[in-house]
């Protein structure tokens, strides 16, 4: 896969947990693959698949809901692991999406099937590569362009982007970098007419996003931030933001991304739709999600050849004119691909429920 390279590392491999429930003879696929932030990957990935095997599957299995809602209702009771909730969640909305037989889009309340894609290319060795890396995949056609910023490696980047590519859109993502003390320096950012700058400071200072965004004509977005409807109903009642960025994986599923999105949209607060290196099946699953009409910037999206030498979903996803044409088949509209799957898992595992015919697999791929 390709490299992405961040203000802490570059990332050159994923690991990401697939997972598939057989319910009434339909089969739904979700994706539980959290982001490595202060653990390694895998350290974060082996969390996530404990919380799956030893809590989140079991209580719904014990349960046996009924629906839906159901299923919602244990996972929020279960809590812990948002990213194993996510992708157990987000298979069941995939079973009910072909059960009522409408795509996933429409089932979360989306109104179109092209959604517009960005590219995100994170920093690199230096500028002079960093600009000829963005200028080989604006071929594509991407709508934007999100690149990492830190102390140390900003200004010198987005001046140089500014001159390169004129007015393209243009978004500083910050992953926390800074803090406090960075108040009179972050406010040259408005030199660069900014979408936006992601997560400037630390997670949970709210208070302290709600100082710089008075201070900024840039638009301040949460994004790890926004890690449940509370957090998010906390940022727009003191001011923290003016754009809020929602990832299914953190936010613990479906459910509570179109309830952020909800809230945001009685604030007036707009909001776009992460999907930083998961795997084909929870790329596809923000793409359905960006479908919402709120979804007012392009979303993380992309190409699987960006990122994989092999996706575990056929046909791969693809970018044409900077957007991706959902399908209008029912659910997720993509299937996994068996060869892959053979190829890369490395820790299958099937949990059986009654009824017999019903029954939860989660393995691991190693792409």
């Amino acid at each position: 896969m390709e490299a992405l390279r961040l203000g802490n590392g570059a990332i050159t491999e994923r690991d990401g947990i697939v997972v598939t429930v057989q319910s009434d003879g339909i089969t739904g696929v979700g994706e539980a693959s959290p982001m490595a932030a202060t653990m390694s990957m895998s350290e974060a990935i082996g969390a996530t698949w404990d919380s799956l095997k030893e809590r989140v599957i079991p209580a719904v299995v014990s349960m046996r809901p009924k629906s839906l809602d159901d299923v919602c209702g244990v996972l929020e009771a279960v809590g812990g692991d948002a990213s194993a909730r996510a992708g157990v969640e987000s298979a069941f909305y995939d079973v009910e999406a072909q059960r009522v037989g409408m795509p996933l889009a429409r089932l979360l309340g989306g109104s179109r099937m092209r959604i517009e894609c960005g590219l995100t290319v994170g920093t690199a060795p230096s500028v002079s590569e960093l600009m000829a890396h963005i200028e080989r995949h604006l071929a594509d056609g991407y709508k934007r362009v999100t690149v990492t910023v830190h102390p140390g490696w900003d200004i010198e980047p987005l001046g140089e982007i500014r001159r390169a590519f004129g007015d393209i859109p243009l978004i500083a993502d910050a992953n926390g970098a800074y803090t406090r003390e960075h108040f009179d320096h972050l406010r040259r950012f408005d030199e660069y007419e900014l979408l936006m700058i992601v997560q400037p400071l630390m997670s949970h200072d709210l208070e302290g996003h709600a100082e710089l965004q008075a201070l900024l004509a840039t638009p301040v977005c949460l994004d790890e931030g926004a890690e449940d409807p509370e957090a998010v109903r906390r940022a727009l009642r003191i001011g923290a933001c003016r754009i809020v960025k929602i990832r299914t994986q953190r936010v613990g599923g479906p459910r509570n991304a179109r309830r952020i999105h909800d809230l945001c949209a009685s604030a007036g607060i707009p909001v776009w739709v992460g999907s930083k290196l998961e795997l084909g099946v929870g790329s596809v699953q923000a793409a359905h999600l960006a479908a919402l009409p709120n979804c007012r910037f392009p979303s993380d999206v992309q190409a699987s050849r960006r990122w994989f030498v092999e996706d575990v979903i056929t046909p791969p996803v693809e970018v044409h004119d900077g957007e991706i044409q959902l399908p209008l088949a029912t659910g997720l509209g993509y299937r996994i691909s068996e060869r892959a799957m053979e190829k890369f898992a490395v820790r299958p595992e099937v949990v059986v429920s009654s009824p017999p015919n019903s029954e939860i697999r989660s393995p691991i791929s190693d792409l």
